[in-house]
């Protein structure tokens, strides 16, 4: 890893900064708590352990090294089993990998993996944030919030992982609980952000402790009067089938899925389906969906991160092009025309945050959709040479 040292100086700068004891407690050897307590207090997001390295930690994007010592076998499986109840310890055991979320008192709510990996045990852990960050303070286009006041409908966010999905899903949430009263339900794997009720009621369902699975919650849900549903996340036919139903029925629900623009997330939709049912999937997508919004996240150029965001709302334009597979391609043209309705593909996306100085050329051009499209959007407004 010797070609990452000087993105990672920041990590060891802050270590020895942060931590002025380690040297006078030669005795104190680090445990998962110390680990956990250097993601807060460096603003990282990730924590990855495995042995024969020490940990690394995620910030601003980039993967360095801390100078916490070099961990064995032993110390991951100690640290893995500090955050593990029983029935994770089981999961693993049975499947070789378990997802929970574990709250570390006085530091922090954590969304944590524990894997095998070469025979030992690994460990990614990502910080949730303790309280959600406003649409104006994440920085999303004002189409979000228009969206998030819809009362029923499919809503779609979307992107790779680490794209910020959970944060944009957790200020719709927490803005539709602070701003009108609802049932609002939530089915998760695991629960990430947690919301206290304030003009809404908020009920979250973890799968694994609370429910079977996705699909299984999503059908009981309609007996559970919910006005809005959250789905951490579309993973087969069964739960988008469940998803397109809800909202048939006149529910809001709010769902991510593991798609890179709006585009293939309208062909994933409808790809889940056999080819026999795939007509009448487009008619129900087309009748339900309110909006997609998909992102990426960049560094932004004063540290952080910043998402571009494509976004689509329902007209009647999109409606038709859903609806005729031969059309749908055409899909991306028609979001770049509709700037009126709020909507912007990424490459629109990127040139803003250029031109508002938030990143750099080169990470814009390397997150661009179509390079060479990037580049005379670019050179029409004006901006090659800033």
């Amino acid at each position: 890893m010797s070609h990452h040292r000087g993105e990672a100086a920041w990590i060891t700068e802050a270590f020895r900064l942060n931590h002025p004891q380690r040297g006078a407690d030669a005795h104190h050897v680090p445990d998962i708590h110390d680990f956990l307590k250097f993601v807060v207090e460096n603003n990282a997001s990730d924590l990855h352990i495995k042995a024969g390295s020490p940990p690394s930690v995620r910030a601003s994007g980039k993967l360095g090294r801390t100078e916490f010592p070099r961990m064995s076998g032993a110390d991951t499986e100690q640290a893995a089993m500090a955050m593990m109840n029983e029935d994770h310890i089981a999961e693993l055991k049975a499947k070789g990998e378990v997802d929970f979320a574990y709250s570390e008192p006085g530091v922090g709510r954590f969304r944590v993996n524990v894997h095998r990996q070469r025979g030992s045990i690994a460990i990614a852990a990502r910080l949730v944030l303790a309280s959600v960050p406003s649409f104006h303070s994440l920085g999303l286009p004002p189409a979000v919030e228009q969206l998030a006041g819809e009362h029923r409908g499919l809503l779609l966010v979307t992107g790779p992982t680490s794209s910020g999905k959970t944060t944009t899903t957790g200020a719709i949430i927490s803005h539709i609980n602070a701003t009108r009263p609802a049932h609002i339900l939530t089915i998760e794997d695991p629960i990430e952000i947690l919301h206290n009720d304030q003009m809404s009621v908020v009920t979250q369902r973890e799968i694994g402790m609370d429910t079977g699975d996705f699909a299984t919650a999503l059908r009981a849900a309609m007996r559970q009067d919910p006005d809005v549903i959250f789905v951490g996340e579309i993973r087969d036919t069964e739960t988008v089938r469940a998803a397109l139903q809800a909202a048939e029925t006149g529910h809001f629900v709010v769902a991510t899925m593991h798609t890179t623009d709006v585009s293939e997330t309208v062909n994933r939709v409808i790809d889940f389906f056999p080819p026999h049912q795939q007509n009448q999937a487009r008619v129900a997508l087309a009748s339900t969906i309110c909006g997609v919004i998909s992102q990426r996240l960049l560094t932004r150029k004063d540290g952080g991160r910043v998402a571009a965001i494509e976004i689509m709302v329902m007209n009647g334009r999109i409606r038709d092009l859903i609806l005729n597979s031969d059309k749908t391609h055409m899909m991306h043209e028609i979001i770049a025309e509709s700037g009126f309705y709020g909507m912007q593909t990424f490459d629109q996306a990127l040139l803003g945050l250029y031109r508002d100085g938030l990143v750099t050329l080169d990470d814009a051009k390397n997150a661009a959709t179509s390079a060479h499209d990037f580049q005379i959007a670019l050179r029409a407004a004006g901006l090659q040479e800033i």
